[in-house]
């Protein structure tokens, strides 16, 4: 029964997490609740580094969790099959991400911004570092904050 119960949080709890994909309207949600902005370069149908963080990493109880609570979560996706293409106007948004925050073009690029959309971390590629460092290197920075 046990198993059941968490497994069925686990599912409600992914549920609720959710990408933006306007960053602006992160930006004031971060703003409004007092959260940090996770915002996440990847290419979801050619990148395999980002679909292995994104399965390893974003989808993991932990994060889910952790997001849930702490951060406005942002993905930037530059798909380059045709049947995954992004609106013109999705497309010009992400591309404005990119030229302010990855000029350098790093997929995946993720980085943890505070409300007002400075870089207070960043990871470079797929990290290096097991997932409960990476949820523990967002949690001081969130926990410092409180």
């Amino acid at each position: 029964m046990r198993i059941v119960s968490l497994l069925l949080l686990f599912f409600v709890t992914a549920a609720f997490t959710s990408w933006e994909t306007n960053f602006e309207k992160a930006r004031l949600q971060a703003s409004a609740e007092h959260k940090y902005i996770l915002l996440n370069f990847s290419g979801s149908d050619w990148c395999g580094p980002c679909i292995k963080m994104h399965h390893d990493f974003f989808e993991s109880a932990d994060f889910i969790t952790l997001s849930n609570k702490n951060l406005v979560l942002v993905n930037a996706d530059f798909p380059r099959q045709k049947k995954n293409q992004l609106s013109k106007l999705q497309q010009q948004q992400n591309d404005q991400l990119a030229d302010k925050y990855n000029a350098a073009g790093s997929f995946p690029l993720t980085l943890l911004l505070n409300a007002d959309g400075t870089v207070i971390k960043k990871w470079d590629g797929y990290p290096r570092i097991s997932v409960a460092e990476f949820i523990g290197d967002i949690k001081k920075i969130t926990d410092a904050a409180k």
